[in-house]
């Protein structure tokens, strides 16, 4: 499939792969066997606010601070997303640098998240097919769900 090829090729062309990554059907199974698995989100509050990963906790990437993650102990398994991993993986970068050592990225974000037929919630916890795409270039990766841009 083209589509998912493009995508591939341009997620690739954003990644230093400094974080290990972890794929949506890795990530689902991860869920299923620790429900308190902690997920951050990275992206920005517009875009959380439209739909995220079920349990995934807010963490802003323009405005990172570590105590945002303070009450996390080190040894945690963490799991860190955006719309395409680029974000998430600066901010698991820096709680590499604060000693996080079990820290992996999303590979593909919530968009191969929602694309692989996987459920986001909005911000009543209901199920939605909502997903903001950050601008409408970004958009054309989104292959499933409605498409959310400002």
């Amino acid at each position: 499939m083209y589509a998912q090829e493009d995508f591939n090729k341009k997620v690739s062309s954003l990644l230093k792969n400094t974080v290990p990554l972890v794929t949506s059907a890795e990530l689902d199974t991860l869920l299923q066997k620790n429900p308190n698995l902690i997920l951050l989100d990275t992206r920005s509050s517009k875009e959380y606010e439209v739909s995220k990963i079920a349990a995934a906790k807010f963490i802003d990437y323009d405005d990172f601070k570590p105590e945002m993650v303070r009450g996390i102990p080190k040894e945690e398994q963490i799991v860190v997303y955006c719309s395409v991993g680029y974000r998430s993986e600066k901010i698991g970068e820096k709680l590499q640098e604060l000693g996080y050592n079990n820290v992996l990225n999303l590979y593909g974000g919530i968009f191969d998240w929602k694309n692989t037929d996987h459920t986001v919630i909005n911000e009543k916890n209901q199920p939605t097919d909502s997903v903001h795409t950050y601008n409408k270039n970004w958009s054309k990766y989104l292959h499933k769900g409605v498409k959310v841009y400002d």
